[in-house]
């Protein structure tokens, strides 16, 4: 099966680096700026508060779920109207929360996985959320992104993985896509006719019928499945 592969995509949040803390960190540093100068909306809502209102604004429109950008500065709207402020708010709020989400910490393994895989094969990444390798500065390890604003649709809808194939230039059955959630990555690669590979710790907690063709604890082992002669 490794032998067919020509192109390897990765998802980004929580399988190349941890997301949790980022996203927790982007949203204080956003609620910090807000009381600095909108501070109508912080009298309302302590930052816990915020963050439960903003879940519950975006679940309640999951037709717009594959654009977290758009989402984002619409329930920045509603913050504004709530505090009688002006749309002045929307775009600079915005990009305290965006950059901050995009100051991350790369797992151990993942720079000089990715360069190495690139040497082989056509390196993408496949994401849901608005997280920019570019900005991130990790971009030159890519040779194409692609994410649920672009697609139209989020994983796990085929779309988005169709989009990455005809990025690489390749149909979907030459493509492994590598990450750490059940559904998103790994059945909706499947789904599409590419193959999977999840990362995980507990790979016992698998419930599904169909199997990812791979399972590793992190993205370096990668590279002893796809260079090691013997693996399968």
């Amino acid at each position: 099966m490794k032998n067919a592969i020509r192109c390897i995509t990765f998802d980004l949040d929580d399988t190349l680096w941890d997301c949790h803390p980022i996203i927790w960190r982007a949203e204080r540093r956003f609620y910090a700026w807000l009381q600095a100068r909108y501070p109508r909306i912080t009298d309302e809502f302590d930052p816990d508060a915020l963050v439960r209102h903003r879940i519950r604004f975006m679940r309640a429109r999951p037709e717009l779920m594959h654009n977290l950008t758009a989402l984002r500065k619409l329930w920045l709207r509603e913050l504004a109207r709530r505090g009688e402020y002006g749309e002045e708010l929307v775009e600079p709020g915005f990009r305290v929360f965006w950059e901050a989400r995009n100051e991350v910490e790369l797992y151990e393994h993942v720079e000089a996985t990715l360069e190495a895989l690139g040497e082989r094969y056509t390196i993408g990444a496949i994401s849901n959320g608005n997280a920019d390798v570019n900005f991130i500065g990790i971009g030159h390890l890519f040779d194409f992104t692609v994410n649920s604003e672009e697609a139209g649709r989020a994983k796990p809808h085929p779309a988005i993985f169709h989009l990455a194939a005809e990025k690489a230039g390749i149909d979907a059955s030459r493509m492994l896509h590598v990450g750490d959630d059940p559904q998103t990555d790994v059945l909706g690669a499947l789904g599409a006719g590419a193959r999977a590979a999840w990362v995980t710790s507990e790979p016992e907690s698998w419930t599904h019928e169909k199997k990812p063709d791979l399972v590793v604890a992190h993205v370096g082992e990668l590279l002893h499945w796809l260079t090691d002669p013997g693996s399968a």
